[in-house]
């Protein structure tokens, strides 16, 4: 069944319970908020009306364009919410994107749904969309507990390196921390998924008319992707942004 656009406005109502609880505690995020909110209707309108053009033309450079563009805006999100310099690290974190997503989707169109075009645009598009979604949350919490440790522990860090600690070795710590805190969520989601809750992905298709066999199928293959591809992109976030971060001494510049 569709939804009405009254309907819709309906629905945006809900948003005034958050958005008056995180005024009365002061966080400071009701304009993020409301402007989060704002974006993505806007966002999502305009790539419904954009997508209709791309299914039709399914064109291989025009998708992987797009998923360029995607995940240039992704690490703009990761820098602009992990305070770092955009200047520094937007390269290092857009190919760090680029890698984990083109090695999950090549991995996930070519083994397991084996579609002979690798860029089918129904396909390649959604399931690239989710998987910079992720990377995207997993990149945030890690780089902000992995760099805001560094800042705070710098001490602690310099204490291990007087001590005779290799560079790999004084910053185990931190990457261990940042591992646990990225990932913990995902983990104790997919553990009780099925029991707590119906995945999003897997709801869609069965509202959209599939099998739910084959809907379960396609979400269990996406969560385990996921993962995959959040973990390789935080593993390869952090090494590419190490060299803008630490000198030739290994000192920390933050």
């Amino acid at each position: 069944m569709d939804i009405s656009f009254t309907s819709l406005l309906w629905g945006f109502l809900l948003i005034i319970i958050p958005t008056y609880f995180l005024h009365h505690y002061r966080t400071g995020l009701v304009k993020d908020t409301l402007i989060a909110a704002l974006r993505m209707t806007a966002q999502l309108f305009l790539i419904g009306f954009y997508l209709k053009y791309m299914f039709d033309l399914n064109l291989w450079w025009l998708n992987v364009l797009w998923v360029i563009i995607m995940a240039g805006v992704a690490s703009q999100t990761i820098i602009k919410r992990t305070n770092l310099s955009l200047k520094q690290m937007f390269v290092p974190i857009t190919v760090a994107l680029l890698c984990s997503v083109a090695i999950i989707d090549l991995y996930f169109m070519g083994l397991i749904v084996r579609q002979d075009n690798l860029f089918e645009t129904r396909y390649f598009i959604p399931i690239s969309g989710m998987i910079l979604g992720n990377m995207l949350s997993a990149n945030v919490i890690a780089m902000n507990t992995y760099y805001g440790a560094l800042r705070r522990e710098r001490t602690n860090y310099l204490f291990r390196l007087a001590n005779g600690a290799s560079a790999h070795e004084a910053r185990t710590p931190f990457m261990r921390d940042a591992l646990i805190k990225s990932f913990n969520p995902t983990i104790a989601s997919m553990a009780v998924m099925g029991l707590i809750a119906l995945p999003g992905t897997m709801t869609g298709q069965i509202l959209g008319g599939s099998d739910p066999d084959v809907a379960i199928k396609y979400q269990i293959m996406l969560m385990i992707s996921i993962f995959a591809s959040s973990l390789i992109s935080v593993l390869l976030t952090l090494a590419l942004t190490r060299h803008k971060i630490f000198n030739k001494y290994e000192m920390p510049q933050i």
